[in-house]
């Protein structure tokens, strides 16, 4: 009875658990990515993003006053080691309460904070939870003071720096024209090309039809990187090497197996009877292309733009093969890479800022054209 129309599978809650799952799959790392983005470099080391809301526990360093008070045969040193610019800057927002402090690096929490720890030598130190401390030391502490390490509580922290390193950062603004110059020509340039390469396998009878075919799902396994090299060679002997128009012929050929498949198995599935009446009332065959099958093939058309645009927006390998190496053409991955994470490849809030915002430009084509993906890749899939 499961199987009979109007009757709803036993199964179904399998399937909607699965899809929740799928969705929180996608979801989860992108708003992970996105909650980091605003957070500063410390706080991203030292809690996961979805801890972001509470406090976090983070260590410093810093220095004690140098100015001391002679008490009998000691000096005294005392302040708040949260005025020690070193220390402050651990904390941009202030910071919270101190739990445990040391002198040694390896051990930055050896003693609880408000507990008097020996130093040795006629030395101690005590650091309160408020960031107060009291310095004794039988010799004047000099001119650079005592080094200090502690574990503090750092309130939650949000800020739109990172933002403003990534998007004012030198040519990044041109990096982001650069990449719109080589996405927009490789996403049109294949499918204008696959369009009637697909009506002609699906449609026009001519020798060697078949094989060209068997070629075209061939290709679709073949690894890119075994041609990068021959391809360079190729626009080095014509010309086109290293530029703009290299790598939009380059992108079209890597798109062009899975846009001709794609599109050639929507094209097949569409109704003959409309195909044949037009054939009958005169059209020919460009005609046919382009005022039926086209319209009618837009959502494989859709979906394979999809699928280009975000490849080709995503993508270093090629852009570092077929692009110039200086700064003027660099498109955004490549600019993130070479500039973003080899200078900054520790500060964790600029890399998770300069990764979204290479990825809102995608998500939006993604959500604006997502009604059409699994129309387009069920394409040919039932008759």
């Amino acid at each position: 009875m499961d199987g009979m129309a109007g009757h709803k599978s036993s199964l179904s809650w399998a399937t909607n658990i699965s899809v929740v799952v799928l969705v929180l799959l996608w979801l989860i790392p992108t708003i992970g990515l996105f909650v980091s983005s605003f957070r500063e470099r410390d706080q991203i080391s030292a809690s996961g993003w979805w801890e972001a809301p509470f406090a976090v526990e983070i260590t410093a360093r810093g220095r004690t006053a140098t100015e001391a008070t002679p008490e009998g045969d000691l000096f005294v040193v005392t302040g708040n080691i949260y005025d020690d610019p070193e220390a402050g800057s651990f904390f941009p927002n202030g910071g919270g309460e101190i739990v445990a402090f040391g002198t040694r690096g390896v051990d930055p929490s050896e003693f609880e904070a408000g507990t008097v720890a020996d130093l040795g030598d006629g030395e101690t130190l005590v650091i309160n939870p408020d960031g107060s401390y009291e310095y004794r030391t039988p010799e004047e502490p000099g001119s650079r003071g005592q080094r200090v390490y502690f574990a503090a509580a750092s309130p939650p922290a949000f800020t739109l720096d990172n933002y403003r390193n990534v998007l004012t950062a030198d040519n990044m603004d041109r990096a982001f024209i650069n990449t719109l110059t080589v996405t927009i020509p490789a996403t049109i340039i294949p499918i204008l090309i696959a369009a009637f390469a697909a009506y002609a396998l699906a449609w026009m009878d001519f020798p060697g039809r078949g094989l060209l075919i068997a070629i075209v799902v061939g290709l679709l396994v073949v690894p890119l990187q075994l041609a990068l090299v021959p391809m360079l060679n190729l626009h080095n002997a014509i010309g086109v090497g290293q530029s703009f128009l290299g790598i939009w012929f380059a992108h079209t050929a890597f798109g062009m197996p899975l846009a001709v498949y794609l599109l050639r198995n929507y094209m097949v599935g569409l109704p003959r009877d409309i195909i044949e009446s037009a054939k009958v009332d005169g059209a020919t065959d460009f005609e046919l292309f382009l005022r039926i099958i086209l319209p009618l093939s837009f959502p494989a058309l859709a979906a394979f733009s999809i699928f280009q645009f975000l490849w080709t927006w995503n993508d270093l390998l090629v852009a570092k093969v077929f692009l110039p190496s200086d700064d003027a053409s660099k498109v955004m991955t490549v600019k993130i890479a070479d500039d973003l994470l080899g200078s900054r490849g520790g500060d964790w809030g600029i890399l998770a800022t300069a990764a979204f915002v290479s990825i809102a430009v995608p998500l939006v084509v993604f959500f604006a054209m997502q009604r059409f993906l699994v129309r387009g890749l069920l394409a040919g899939s039932v008759k």
